[in-house]
């Protein structure tokens, strides 16, 4: 088999199964190892998988850039964003991750909502400037442009002193497999922070991100409360979420 139907096999083995297994796949097209591993690393290289022990996973569209990830997914977003602010109560207070869908949540927060709102990203703090009845507390700390948020020792450190009812906490990839992932290193230590700090944490990941996987591990599945998607979600990997124990709630 030429190197050019190699990838499709590969590419269509991800579609289809939301997986790779290179022992797998040397045995099926009767190739080594080590041939499989070349061609992901040439796939991964092109952001078209994540790999993973054992063979690869495929690769999460959310990793791009801040102003990019605008674009992506905004009528999932939306949905997702919707049913995430219905779990702020009045009077309640809520740690809120950034990103492109924490700050959807921050637009969909009724204005005159009387909450506390606890977040390391500016964008979302400056989006609830106009809200009268919602405390802001802004956690400071290197800002990492890619995601408009800060974090590294002095945010992991600020966040160790809040407490809150609620976290709504964003990933860039949610598989069975993988977990909960995200893109970079000191953002996962971040998000695990605050994660700890509340009594409930809801991830927020609309469908484009579900049965995908990035670098970094952010949680495992019995340390969140549930999941919120939109109806685009793969019905597949849901089931297999559902069979983990994970609640998924599917807005509408």
């Amino acid at each position: 088999m030429l190197a050019a139907e190699r990838r499709d096999h590969l590419l269509g083995l991800l579609a289809r199964e939301g997986k790779i297994v290179a022992k797998d796949v040397a045995a099926e097209l009767g190739i080594s190892e080590d041939s499989v591993r070349r061609d992901l690393r040439d796939l991964a290289a092109e952001g078209l998988c994540q790999r993973v022990y054992g063979g690869a996973l495929p690769a999460s569209p959310a990793v791009v850039d801040y102003d990019a990830r605008q674009t992506v997914a905004p009528d999932g977003k939306r949905k997702v964003a919707s049913a995430a602010a219905a779990l702020v109560r009045p009077g309640g207070s809520v740690i809120l991750d950034g990103g492109t869908t924490a700050l959807a949540v921050a637009r969909a927060l009724p204005k005159d909502l009387a909450c506390t709102v606890i977040t390391h990203s500016p964008t979302i703090a400056a989006t609830l400037i106009d809200h009268p009845r919602a405390e802001l507390f802004l956690l400071g700390g290197r800002v990492f442009k890619h995601s408009a948020v800060t974090c590294g020792a002095a945010a992991v450190e600020a966040a160790q002193n809040v407490s809150a009812d609620l976290c709504l906490l964003g990933v860039t990839g949610v598989h069975p497999d993988a977990g909960l992932t995200t893109g970079d290193a000191e953002e996962a230590a971040m998000k695990r922070a605050l994660s700890a700090r509340a009594a409930d944490t809801y991830v927020l990941a609309s469908s484009e991100k579900i049965g995908t996987a990035s670098p970094y591990r952010v949680l495992p599945w019995d340390k969140i409360t549930g999941l919120i998607t939109d109806p685009d979600a793969d019905g597949t990997v849901i089931e297999r979420l559902g069979a983990l124990g994970v609640e998924v709630i599917v807005a509408r």
